[in-house]
């Protein structure tokens, strides 16, 4: 095949089911040990994988008593895994809602200097009430208007990475020059949200600017993927429905007048790896076992907005739910849980096992074998460039991973057997992005 995969491992603390940290294996004080993410951090490169991705948020989320939820902040992370790794691209969430452009532009323009050109920044609004007060706020604002911000956001960080010429520098001792102040500009911006006068105190990094990462499949959040995303971390459970987004957004993403290929769209799968399938259906089962049902009604009640009295665990989902309009946050995800339950008629302690794994990404326990096949499955029908995968397990689930799937998709062909290239946009096919202010001086030249 002419088109490889794209892999990327999203590592959260001792795995993504809810129940992971309660095995014998598990450490439950690992998220805290930054040992541990470098040695994942290994593993992963040692697969050959395009990069590796750490979710975040600026509030404690859930209930403390249920798993390790304490996180390191992820840039923080990915300084420490760059000295310690060379080729696996380094990707961390950032909210737009509660950073200043000046400050995450600079902070990732750090990283991927620090990891010559291996840097992502996975681009997020954040919603809740929870979020917002340990900001000074009673309240978000509305789905919309956080992508506006968001928007105006990612606009003002690419003037700012863009506010040095590549060839700013010219270090000439003899005349005492360091850099051209002619090759260095302030982007005097003046927005809706923003008023930021630059220029960036760091000079173009390795790749221009990171890698963009975009993870929202609302409405909104298509249109701002279609606009700005480099690679989309997405979920969905079905072949058809997979397809279907694939095909919406690189529509959109022409409508945006942007090559098709610029983006990358990566679904979530939870692979649960056994010796045989009745072995990792029994792994499967007995993570399901050790999920806290209370907790995780309590979690849904929250999400579709009702009262915990009214879920009973042996039974279907209410019939009256709200509709996504009335959701604010994690639209598309209420959507595909309220869908995934009405399909498969599942009551809520089924539905609670089902998102256990992924919490609503595709969970999938077979062989090795059978793993590669559904991989395969998706990228040759169209409905994925590459994967998002998510260990239900570590690091024993990335250990299997790397070791038994991986060496299966390189005999097929669908996977790099090294890497060929150094920097995270070279991984995923991406070229270095021009800057946006020679442009802009060209066609002022060319009139």
């Amino acid at each position: 095949m002419s088109k490889h995969l794209h892999l990327n491992a999203f590592l959260m603390s001792v795995g993504h089911h809810e129940a992971a940290w309660r095995l014998p294996e598990s450490d439950p004080h690992a998220h805290t040990d930054i040992d541990y993410y470098v040695k994942l951090a290994q593993t992963a490169e040692r697969g050959k994988l395009d990069s590796i991705f750490f979710a975040d948020s600026p509030v404690l989320m859930g209930d403390p008593g249920r798993r390790p939820s304490g996180k390191l902040e992820p840039t923080v992370i990915l300084t420490a895994v760059a000295v310690q790794t060379s080729r696996i691209g380094l990707i961390a969430t950032a909210s737009t809602s509660y950073n200043d452009p000046y400050n995450l532009a600079r902070r990732f323009a750090s990283v991927d200097w620090v990891s010559n050109g291996r840097a992502g920044w996975n681009i997020v609004t954040t919603a809740g009430a929870d979020a917002a007060r340990n900001f000074g706020l009673d309240d978000t604002p509305d789905h919309r208007v956080r992508y506006e911000k968001a928007a105006e956001f990612v606009d003002v960080a690419t003037k700012l990475w863009d506010s040095w010429d590549d060839d700013a520098i010219v270090a000439d001792k003899e005349l005492g020059i360091h850099a051209d102040a002619a090759k260095v500009r302030k982007i005097l911006h003046r927005g809706e949200h923003f008023r930021v006068d630059g220029p960036l105190n760091l000079p173009r990094s390795p790749q221009g600017y990171p890698l963009l990462v975009q993870a929202g499949s609302s409405e909104d959040g298509k249109e701002f993927a279609a606009r700005y995303a480099e690679a989309v971390f997405t979920a969905q459970q079905t072949l058809e429905d997979a397809k279907d987004f694939y095909t919406d957004l690189k529509a959109r993403t022409i409508a945006a007048g942007r090559d098709p290929e610029s983006i990358k769209i990566l679904p979530g799968i939870v692979p649960i790896i056994g010796d045989t399938e009745e072995h990792a259906r029994e792994l499967d089962a007995e993570l399901a076992r050790l999920i806290s049902p209370e907790y995780a009604r309590k979690q849904l009640a929250e999400r579709f907005k009702l009262p915990i009295d009214e879920l009973d665990l042996d039974s279907e989902l209410p019939a009256d739910l709200p509709t996504e309009d009335d959701i604010e946050g994690a639209k598309s995800r209420f959507t595909l849980i309220v869908n995934l339950a009405r399909r498969e008629r599942l009551t809520l302690r089924e539905l609670i096992a089902r998102l256990g794994g992924g919490r609503g990404h595709r969970t999938f326990a077979g062989t090795a074998v059978q793993v590669a096949d559904a991989i395969e499955d998706w990228f040759r029908q169209g409905a994925a460039d590459g994967f998002n995968i998510m260990p239900a397990v570590l690091p024993s689930g990335l250990d299997r991973f790397v070791d038994e799937v991986v060496p299966i998709l390189q005999e097929r062909g669908l996977f790099r057997t090294e890497y060929t290239e150094t920097t995270l946009r070279g991984h995923y096919g991406l070229a270095r992005p021009a800057n946006q202010f020679d442009e802009a001086d060209a066609l002022v030249a060319a009139r």
